[in-house]
Parts: C-alpha cells; sequence; structure tokens
C-alpha cells in the first residue's frame, strides 16, 4: 500500500478538514470552505483528485464548488441527497469505493442520527484502519440529534463502536476538551478518563489537535459508548430519575444532558 499523510486542515471555529495525499495527488474530506485546502494544495504542489462528503451541513460542503472549479472532473463522493446537488458519485451502506490515487479502498457505511443520510467512510484494509465519520462520532463525545431520534444515533455509534479497537478515528471538528469535561460529570471515577483529559489538556495547551483519537480509547472514555456500564445508568438515573437501565434510554438522557451541560 502506498504511503498516505493526512492532515489536518483547521476551517472556522474549530472544523477539521481532512486531506489525505500521497504527495502528488490529494483527497480532502467535509471541505466546509475552500481557502485553507487550496492554500496547502499550492503550498505542496498537490493536485486535488476528489472530495468525500459525509452530510450536507454547510460546514461540510460549503467548500466544494469552488474546489471543483480548481479541477476539472473531480470526483465527489458523498450520500444520495438533493441536499448535496455537487455529488457526483453517490455511495450508501455496504458500497465499497477506492481512491485509485492513493491506493486506499474505503466501505460506506449508514450512520444517521444527527442527520438523516449521514455516512462515515472506513477503511479496513489499511494499517491502522481508518474512519471517517463527520459528525457521528466526535472524540470523548458524539454529535447532535438534529433529525430522527436519539435511538437512531445510538444504534449508528454502537455500529462504530464494534470496528476494531486500532481505527483511527478522524472526526470533524476540535470538541474534545469540552466533550471531556462533559464525560468527566458523568463518570468522575475513570481512571483512563483523567489520562485523557490530562494529555488533551496538555495537547491545547501547545495548540495541537487532540484528533485522531482511536476506538480503542473511545471505548474507554467516551460515556455515549459505554452507556451499557452500571456506572453510566446510575449517573443517568440521577440526572432523570426513573431512567431506567437500558443502554439505548442511558444513551437519550446523557445525549439530553450534553445539550444543556
Amino acid at each position: 500500500m502506498a504511503s498516505i499523510t493526512i492532515v489536518p486542515v483547521p476551517a472556522f471555529a474549530d472544523n477539521y478538514i481532512w486531506l489525505l495525499h500521497n504527495g502528488a495527488r490529494a483527497w480532502v474530506v467535509d471541505p466546509g470552505t475552500a481557502d485553507g485546502v487550496a492554500a496547502y494544495l499550492a503550498q505542496h504542489r498537490l493536485t486535488l483528485a476528489g472530495i468525500l462528503v459525509t452530510h450536507h451541513h454547510a460546514d461540510h460542503i460549503g467548500g466544494v464548488d469552488e474546489l471543483a472549479a480548481l479541477s476539472p472532473k473531480l470526483s465527489i463522493v458523498g450520500p444520495a441527497t438533493p441536499r448535496i446537488p455537487q455529488i457526483n458519485h453517490s455511495v450508501a451502506e455496504g458500497d465499497s469505493i477506492t481512491l485509485p490515487e492513493l491506493g486506499l479502498a474505503l466501505n460506506v457505511l449508514a450512520v444517521p442520527g444527527h442527520v438523516d443520510e449521514h455516512i462515515a467512510f472506513f477503511a479496513a484494509a489499511h494499517n491502522p484502519p481508518l474512519l471517517f465519520c463527520g459528525d457521528t462520532l466526535f472524540g470523548g463525545g458524539c454529535g447532535r440529534v438534529f433529525e430522527g431520534t436519539p435511538e437512531r444515533l445510538y444504534h449508528s455509534l454502537q455500529k462504530l463502536a464494534q470496528l476494531p479497537a486500532a481505527t483511527q478515528v478522524f472526526c470533524a471538528h476540535e470538541y474534545t476538551q469540552s466533550n471531556l469535561r462533559f464525560a468527566h460529570a458523568v463518570e468522575p471515577d475513570n481512571p483512563d478518563l483523567q489520562t485523557r483529559i490530562n494529555r488533551v489538556t496538555a495537547l491545547r495547551s501547545a495548540r495541537q489537535p487532540t484528533l485522531p483519537s482511536t476506538i480503542g480509547e473511545e471505548h474507554a472514555t467516551n460515556p455515549f459508548l459505554r452507556t451499557h456500564l452500571p456506572a453510566l445508568a446510575a449517573s443517568a438515573q440521577h440526572h432523570e430519575p426513573g431512567s431506567g437501565t437500558d443502554a439505548a434510554n442511558v444513551f437519550r438522557v446523557l445525549r439530553q444532558w450534553k445539550n444543556h451541560f
């Protein structure tokens, strides 16, 4: 497999546009703006080959038109939805695509809950595996429910939780530090969480990204992947008495709690 470099291109207040390249050709994930991407491509003399899109929100697609104008016949891959008319290669759950310029194969996962058409891209054969999950799973947290129900998002996260522990998680926002503050409120006695908080605090103090994380790290510290555990159920019931211990319902309570944390 060819060597691939993955860099976060900062955008807006806290977005990351992930740029994958082999020293000559590049793909980008969820370009909410074109400026930083175009500057990076020019600085490193890279040719843009394609764009991957996880969902329709403006901070994920706002730069698509401008980037497409830079490169003729650009591949724009994403969910089949009229809300993203720029897509010229629509994909859905169970599809596989290859980024031929990078020699990278990606499986498409449907992960609704944040929005209905949300998808993720999973490179199972890469070492380590790679996950580009947009706004579904965050470092230490998960996306808000804008469409559908908390239960749908819960099941999407359960799908991602089944991926190998070594899978690197490339999400679209630098929310880790604030997410971990909530995680500590929910599960204050988790030593793995405290270790992660210390590391993330040091990274952010140095203005460094906290991403990618791994699925294993999220299992150990992300409350939204831990709702099956008694400690999380106890916190949920303390916050909403009588809410029960069912993992999906614990998730609902925690997601609503986080909305107002």
